[in-house]
């Protein structure tokens, strides 16, 4: 339950810094496009954070994708 919620908190967090950065990146004046452009990337990066904290907290095996079949 801790793990988890710290793992929340810390993608909430990378998505309103992603977001942050892209509104100062972005120029001025901004359309609603923009704004879904910048939303869509902070939510892929924070994505994309969150399963690698996961994979390498949770899973510990050399091959993460696959899996050996029982004989």
């Amino acid at each position: 339950m801790r793990r988890g919620l710290i793992l929340s908190l810390g993608a909430a967090c990378v998505f309103v810094v992603v977001a942050a950065i892209m509104l100062r990146l972005m120029p001025g004046p901004l359309r609603e496009s923009d704004y879904l452009v910048i939303g869509s990337v902070a939510t892929l990066v924070s994505l994309l954070v969150l399963f690698l904290l996961l994979v390498s907290t949770t899973l510990k095996s050399s091959d993460i994708f696959f899996k050996r079949r029982k004989k």
